[in-house]
């Protein structure tokens, strides 16, 4: 009995170790797999994260590639003669409002501080100095301030009547200089929608040459001429807009630097008064 009840403990015992290895091996198989899924569905998302990269910029690609394209088809639609002078209208009067912009910038100072140290020179005396510091600065403030200075340094120009009217002079001809090229983008902005207008009388003529042929006045028909009317109409349009709001902006600072020389003037004369040089 003793080693009968030892063989079935045997058997228990190895039935129970070989079910606990069975056992453990499953644990190991669905973790494995838990893992390889996870593994799995993290590759899923990377792959997803990156096709929808790789597909939005194309889209963004396509977008401004399409922009590009639209604008390139209506200047054709447009006709080529006139939206090529549309253009050149565009390009010129940009070229001038650039020029006359840098100018008037470079054309800047300090008013105020340029003018006090330039009295501090004439009460000391020092008016070749005063004369040297209007020639190393830039602007039609320091031109007008310069010409002062040297009727006030000259023996027969320095009476108050003689310093007044030359510095008036010399301010009539900064402005000038301020307003130069003016004229050329006021022309560039009446020409842009006069060559727009002009574009759309032609594409009226061309539809009604159209209605002719055909023999009929269907919108078919009358499309073609009337699309390239509205197209050269609104470039010209936009074109002096453009050229417009620059002017605007350049006539504003000639302005500016018409009250600086303004100012400048009524500071010089009151210090070639208040000089011993000056003839009163």
């Amino acid at each position: 009995m003793k080693k009968l009840f030892a063989i079935i403990a045997m058997v228990a015992a190895c039935s129970f170790g070989a079910t606990s290895s069975v056992m453990a091996q499953e644990d190991v198989a669905e973790a494995t797999e838990q893992v390889d899924s996870a593994a799995m569905d993290s590759a899923a998302v990377d792959t997803a994260a990156v096709e929808e990269t790789v597909e939005a910029a194309p889209i963004v690609e396509e977008e401004s590639e399409g922009v590009f394209k639209n604008l390139k088809t209506k200047y054709i639609e447009g006709g080529a003669g006139f939206m090529s002078l549309v253009a050149i209208a565009l390009v010129l009067g940009l070229a001038f409002c650039i020029e006359r912009v840098v100018y008037l910038t470079l054309a800047q100072i300090n008013t105020r501080k340029f003018t006090k140290e330039l009295a501090d020179l004439v009460a000391a005396g020092k008016i070749a100095n005063a004369i040297e510091k209007c020639k190393a600065t830039r602007g039609p403030v320091a031109q007008v301030s310069r010409k002062a200075m040297e009727c006030l340094d000259s023996a027969d120009r320095n009476d108050i009547a003689t310093i007044e009217r030359t510095i008036n002079m010399e301010a009539e001809v900064q402005g000038s200089y301020l307003e130069e090229n003016c004229s050329w983008i006021t022309l560039f902005i009446a020409m842009a929608p006069s060559l727009g207008f002009l574009g759309t009388v032609i594409g009226m003529v061309m539809a009604f040459d159209d209605i002719q042929r055909a023999g009929d006045i269907s919108p078919t028909v009358v499309a073609g001429g009337m699309k390239v009317a509205l197209i050269t109409t609104i470039f010209g349009i936009i074109v002096a807009l453009v050229l417009q709001v620059f002017y605007n902006y350049i006539l504003a600072k000639v302005e500016a630097l018409t009250g600086n020389m303004e100012e400048a003037a009524q500071e010089l004369l009151v210090m070639c008064v208040k000089s011993d040089k000056c003839k009163k």
